[in-house]
């Protein structure tokens, strides 16, 4: 079922309200199922959560990714001195120094994140681990079409440019969806450039399960901080600890969901309309789909990139691609 067309008030209290934001918000619980776009997730405190989840021990994601890197590191020496590394979706920028202490010499590097104290932080500590290298920060959602700054584009055209997605945020796109993000990638970063992406294709659900829902409850935290989050900026008034953090895996759509129970009946209200929960329904939050090797090379294929080679972690279906544009 459709959802409804959202209308928006502008509380007097709340001048600083982000339409954007509104607008999915009461377009998501408007539907049903009720959900919301997983991109509002990265507030400063959801950002915070990621990187603690990042740390868990069931999060064998970053474990695994983080060994590729290290091990590739003479392979990633050997490229052409020079480049543009330029990162999408950046976050900590804790993987960066692996690509980057690896490369040859590289010129520039070009953070981009929708968070910006987050990746203004993570800038500055890179400016100071990489003090010959020009490093700048774009603030922006990378899944919207991207533009150059007049001052970067010049030099950026001339360098051997290096896309790095890592993480497996990818796993956050739908097929669809990721196609249009690897396009517009390729069309950012423009003809002769390579793109290095993370991809977990686990299908395991004893592994997938407690990854998504750890035993210490920080992916729960972060899930509920969306609620807090639409509390605090659109007014609403959620009771974010009466809503239980659930995490299922869905094989025929080879995805992790992530959802919000409401265990009990409950209204919400805010920005002048309110949405009721009805027992036992939920509000889905996120999907984190697992593209095994050979389904991601033909995604790429199909926006426009050449798969060149992969590299799988030794105890985990994680990978790292490496294509050409």
């Amino acid at each position: 079922m459709p959802a409804q067309t959202a209308t928006i008030l502008h509380p007097p209290d709340l001048p600083d309200l982000n339409p954007e934001f509104a607008t999915q918000v009461l377009e998501g619980l408007s539907a049903h199922p009720k959900r919301i776009p997983s991109t509002w997730f990265y507030d400063h405190r959801g950002s915070e959560l990621f990187e603690q989840i990042t740390e868990l021990n069931e999060y064998y994601l970053t474990r695994s990714e983080t060994a590729l890197l290290r091990n590739l590191h003479d392979e990633f020496a050997q490229l052409p001195a020079g480049a543009a590394v330029i990162e999408f979706g950046s976050g900590s920028s804790r993987k960066t120094p692996l690509l980057l202490g690896a490369l040859n010499a590289p010129a520039s590097y070009t953070a981009i994140d929708i968070s910006g104290d987050f990746l203004r932080q993570s800038v500055r500590g890179l400016q100071l681990r990489f003090p010959q290298l020009d490093v700048h920060a774009l603030e922006a959602d990378f899944t919207a079409p991207l533009h150059w700054p007049a001052a970067l584009e010049a030099d950026v055209r001339q360098q051997p440019r290096i896309g790095f997605f890592p993480g497996s945020t990818i796993g956050n796109f739908t097929p669809e969806q990721a196609v249009r993000f690897l396009h517009g990638a390729a069309q950012f970063l423009g003809p002769g450039a390579h793109l290095l992406v993370g991809v977990d294709g686990t299908q395991d659900k004893a592994k997938l399960i407690p990854a998504y829902d750890d035993a210490r409850g920080v992916t729960a935290a972060f899930n509920r901080n969306l609620l807090t989050r639409i509390n605090r900026e659109l007014g609403a008034d959620f009771n974010a600890q009466a809503f239980r953090h659930v995490a299922r895996f869905d094989p025929a759509h080879s995805r992790i969901e992530m959802h919000l129970l409401s265990p009990r009946p409950q209204t919400v209200r805010l920005l002048g309309q309110s949405f009721t929960f009805a027992e036992g329904e939920t509000l889905h939050t996120e999907n984190s789909y697992k593209y095994p090797v050979a389904m991601f090379q033909r995604l790429a294929h199909s926006a426009g990139w050449t798969p060149q080679k992969h590299w799988l972690a030794a105890d985990t279906d994680v990978a790292l691609h490496w294509l050409q544009r």
